[in-house]
């Protein structure tokens, strides 16, 4: 049984690790995510603050893009499009790792604590019952202090995240 996050499309692409876990994983990414992917490729804004470390992102945002464009995967993720709150079929992104998107609508609810990303991020886990993983300490705190039901990891925290019982 694989063990399921929600997460951004974009740290996909920034942390490397995340597709080679050491368990089976799969990824609940909401479509909004998968947009801000092409606004990252595009933007002169750096994303990281080494001018390399941010070639090589925005380079891995570029591989990512490509791969979900190739004619099988687009299909997939179209799939998901027609129905709001509905999932793609799974795109396997390595040995161990699956991709299902999910077509997230921001309502509003968290508007006052989280950003639109942020609220299909928490919507989606919710509906998942399942935990988000970030790199966002900013975000992880939001949570906590709004008492949003549900459960969220570090990045940093990712092999522990991985050890935890499911359920």
């Amino acid at each position: 049984m694989s063990r399921r996050f929600v997460i951004e499309a974009v740290m996909l692409a920034i942390y490397g690790e995340l597709t080679a876990p050491s368990a089976a994983v799969e990824y609940i990414v909401p479509y909004p995510t998968i947009m801000e992917l092409y606004e990252f490729q595009s933007s002169p804004e750096p994303l990281m603050g080494d001018p390399s470390d941010d070639q090589y992102v925005k380079n891995k945002i570029a591989e990512l893009t490509a791969y979900l464009e190739e004619p099988l995967n687009r299909k997939k993720l179209e799939r998901a499009l027609s129905i709001p709150w509905s999932k793609s079929p799974s795109v396997l992104l390595g040995p161990s790792v699956t991709l299902t998107i999910v077509h997230a609508l921001d309502n509003e609810q968290y508007g006052e604590f989280l950003d639109p990303i942020e609220t299909v991020i928490v919507l989606t886990a919710q509906r998942e019952g399942i935990p988000v993983l970030t790199d966002q300490p900013e975000m992880i705190s939001r949570i906590i202090e709004a008492e949003i039901p549900v459960q969220v990891y570090d990045i940093q925290d990712f092999h522990f995240a991985l050890e935890e019982p499911v359920g």
